[in-house]
């Protein structure tokens, strides 16, 4: 079965094209479309994207597989996603990534088994003045400890 956005995507799929005078320009946009939509970005999603803005599927994948905000397996409902550049390495990155492999029980790109958490090890966030720090989903969380990363988690739904 072939996979199509929905009508409201499609609605902002158009809404999209109007703001970029060549369709191909809209990639980025629509991809993000493309993941708030089908959620992970596979094969047959970067051949459709590829065929609404009428470019190749390779520049599809290219883009996909250059920025990792475009998951290309399927994540849990929350994605962790923890900043392990220098900055934040230097501001415990590391014990905050350790503590979170064995409280999760998972490793770096791993999903729980009830699909609740993905944890990732991303290259800067942008907060390198309240390091350690990650984002989970769209949200960020900075000077983190254990103990801060417990309430954290304890308060997602």
């Amino acid at each position: 079965m072939a996979i199509s956005f929905s009508s409201q995507a499609l609605e902002a799929f158009h809404q999209l094209l109007a703001l970029y005078p060549d369709k191909s320009a809209a990639l980025i946009p629509v991809l993000h479309l493309a993941k708030r939509e089908f959620k992970t970005i596979t094969p047959e999603v970067m051949s459709y994207v590829a065929g609404l803005l009428d470019v190749p599927p390779t520049r599809v994948m290219d883009v996909v597989s250059f920025y990792t905000l475009f998951p290309r397996e399927e994540e849990g409902r929350y994605v962790i996603q923890v900043c392990a550049t220098l900055s934040c390495s230097l501001m415990g990155a590391g014990t905050i990534i350790d503590y979170l492999q064995k409280k999760l029980n998972i490793g770096i790109g791993e999903t729980t088994a009830d699909k609740r958490f993905t944890l990732k090890k991303v290259e800067c966030l942008g907060s390198c003045g309240t390091a350690p720090v990650m984002q989970i989903n769209d949200d960020y969380y900075e000077n983190l400890t254990p103990a801060r990363i417990d309430e954290i988690l304890a308060s997602l739904p």
